[in-house]
């Protein structure tokens, strides 16, 4: 695997720790600026926002600049929202910086993985993009918990100023290892919103959609359920949530090999896994040993699903992956911001702290759906196409393949 894939990571080490990190600082921040923690938690939102906005906005407005430097341009605008976090002097305006400094998330997952794809042979391009992603898995071993200690310690702006040195520190190793990357001479923004609209890519984001809300149904309100049903204390919730960063880990490192080896299979395997885990955790929560496996199970078997789903969009949007990779990240922040949704639902209809997940392995189960039924529709189509060449191979050898040729008199030419 090439370096340029290291600075790659730790981009997405810094994107990764910002991006989490918030859920473990509510408090502090609540208190600080003085509001209630569920105001606070607008704070999440926010990002979210920044990304499901700026992934097809910032892609699109940069179809037509070199990669590299556009993995730069995007992790300065990351910088920059990070320290405009750090520096804000009240809600509204650190509301503003949460969505500046998600702005860049999705574009810059969505440019990464192609350049990362183009760094290395046929056959080896899904552990390329699970490389970028280890990035991802690693802010939630080390950078979150380590960032909400700092956080709690010196002040949730600290932990934005950290944040704003990882940017800086990504953003020289994107200088120095990521080689030039050119945009291909037939790239446009039209030619990219055409490929968006094609139905194997839409299921795709659908299913990321839906597939991937099963798991923040449940991680949304993992600290609560860490305390509330696996009877822990309040100090272990910091262990709990890197045990689930663990389980994200093993995920990302055994989805790479599995999707260059069978995309589709991992992709369906994956996601049934996922409903399944879910299912166990629902059972096993009140067993603490138990759930703690539960929970690094839930890790990995839900990150496995991220990797086949990004190389799927980028394998079907065909010369034009860019915005449909991209995109792919505003799927993942709507099944974030839709799963917490829905899990919070059944949490306040009375349905107990283990009710999101259920409600997350029936997402999971919609998500397993749709996949089966894009694959489905993907073999109905290739077997067309084949049944079609073949018969124009027939006409061709036929004995009055002249008559029907196009060139020959009767045709009209």
């Amino acid at each position: 695997m090439p370096l340029a894939l290291l600075a790659l990571a730790v981009s997405a080490f810094g994107i990764g720790t910002t991006e989490f990190v918030m859920m473990g600082l509510l408090p502090n921040v609540a208190d600080d600026l003085g509001t209630s923690v569920p105001t606070a938690g607008h704070l999440v939102s926010a990002y979210a926002v920044g990304v499901v906005v700026g992934a097809p906005l910032l892609t699109a407005l940069g179809s037509r600049v070199p990669r590299k430097r556009m993995l730069m341009l995007l992790m300065a605008l990351f910088v920059v929202g990070n320290l405009a976090s750090a520096l804000a002097p009240g809600f509204w305006t650190l509301i503003a910086g949460r969505v500046l400094a998600g702005l860049p998330h999705g574009a810059f997952f969505g440019v990464g993985a192609v350049v990362a794809a183009r760094l290395v042979p046929q056959g080896r391009q899904a552990r390329a993009v699970a490389t970028m992603f280890l990035g991802l898995t690693v802010a939630n071993i080390v950078g979150v918990p380590a960032a909400t200690l700092l956080g709690q310690h010196l002040g949730w702006r600290a932990t934005f100023l950290v944040v704003t040195a990882i940017g800086l520190v990504a953003m020289a190793a994107l200088a120095r290892l990521v080689p030039y990357v050119p945009v291909e001479a037939h790239q446009s923004v039209g030619r990219e919103l055409r490929a968006l609209r094609d139905r194997q890519v839409l299921l795709g984001l659908l299913t990321a959609v839906f597939g991937f809300a099963g798991v923040f149904a449940v991680y949304s309100y993992l600290a609560s359920i860490t305390t509330e049903v696996m009877g822990f204390g309040e100090s272990s919730v910091t262990l709990v949530l890197a045990l689930f960063g663990i389980g994200m880990t093993l995920g990302a490192l055994a989805a790479g090999p599995l999707t260059d080896r069978a995309l589709r299979p991992t992709l369906y395997g994956s996601l049934a896994a996922l409903a399944a885990v879910l299912v166990l955790f629902r059972l096993t929560a009140h067993i603490p040993w138990a759930a703690l496996v539960a929970v690094v199970l839930l890790g990995a078997v839900g990150f496995m699903t991220t990797t086949p789903l990004q190389m799927l969009v980028m394998q079907k949007a065909k010369d034009a992956p860019t915005l449909a990779s991209a995109s792919n990240h505003s799927a993942f922040n709507l099944a974030n911001a839709g799963g917490a949704w829905l899990g919070g639902a059944a949490i306040a209809a009375g349905w107990g702290w283990t009710s999101p997940a259920v409600v997350g392995a029936a997402l999971a189960a919609a998500g397993l759906a749709l996949a089966v039924t894009a694959g489905l529709l993907d073999r109905t189509t290739r077997r067309d196409r084949t049944t079609k060449g073949a018969s124009r191979v027939v006409a061709a050898g036929s004995p009055h393949a002249e008559e029907l040729s196009p060139s020959s008199p009767a045709s009209g030419s």
